[in-house]
């Protein structure tokens, strides 16, 4: 697999969609390798948000305190924000951070223009969304705002997932995760780097496991319908990560190279 970095003629703009256990994270981790995309996180940018006790922040962190959800539209905001003050969408006046007192004060309640924001064309700018939108309506929010072009659906095969969570151990402190079949760690059942056991998850188990599934397919199901309508969705099908890759870069390499 290739280590030097491919080059894009346009900016992409991609939100990776996939169920867990499909290796959503290896291939969000290999595109930002190849392509040297960067990574939009939004949690990270709401956690920034607390951290610097913007108005947004102390309203935020108040709502989760109560065991409340972040509107969505605060979210999208936020996230337009933060591509706003890295110059890869137009700026707004009331706009221009998601982590400055203006763009707080401007999801408080003085409202922007709706028109959608024009976003650099530059391959530089291209960028990865982490974890948003999950529902159609954070993507019909999402809309408004930006213009996303790429959005990637893994179609690994259930019984796949399944076989691959059965066989998954993890190192808790650290995050690390072994799978017996394609990852085994060097000593069975002890962490490479610390020797410390290796456990499994509580829901690792296939039972339980496709319960998460079967729900995650009921939630995703208008996503993925959605962005099909707007002719952006594109679905990559393997069993494993190292054959979706090569079709993934491809389809980029096709689409922005």
């Amino acid at each position: 697999m290739s280590t030097t970095p491919l080059r894009l003629r346009k900016a992409a703009r991609v939100i990776l969609v996939g169920p867990p256990g499909s290796g959503k994270g290896t291939q969000s981790g290999r595109l930002l390798n190849h392509f040297k995309m960067s990574a939009i996180s939004s949690g990270d940018i709401l956690r920034e948000n607390i951290r610097a006790q913007t108005p947004l922040g102390v309203q935020a962190e108040r709502v989760i305190r109560s065991g409340g959800l972040i509107n969505d539209n605060v979210m999208v905001k936020l996230i337009v924000g933060e591509l706003s003050r890295r110059g890869w969408v137009e700026s707004r006046s009331t706009l221009t951070s998601g982590v400055t007192i203006t763009g707080a004060l401007e999801i408080l309640g003085h409202e922007a223009k709706k028109t959608k924001l024009t976003a650099s064309s530059s391959p530089a700018s291209s960028f990865l969304l982490d974890g948003f939108p999950r529902t159609r309506g954070q993507a019909e929010s999402l809309d408004q705002e930006v213009e996303m072009n790429f959005v990637v659906n893994l179609d690994v095969p259930r019984d796949v997932i399944l076989e691959r969570i059965a066989s998954r151990m993890v190192h808790a402190p650290s995050g690390r995760v072994y799978n017996n079949s394609w990852n085994p760690p060097k000593v069975p059942g002890r962490d490479d780097v610390t020797g410390e056991p290796l456990t499994k998850r509580a829901d690792d188990c296939p039972e339980v496991f496709a319960k998460r599934l079967k729900a995650y397919d009921e939630s995703t199901a208008p996503l993925l319908e959605h962005y099909d309508k707007t002719g952006l969705l594109w679905t990559v099908r393997g069993a494993s990560s190292d054959e979706i890759t090569p079709q993934l870069d491809a389809e980029i390499v096709r689409r922005f190279g």
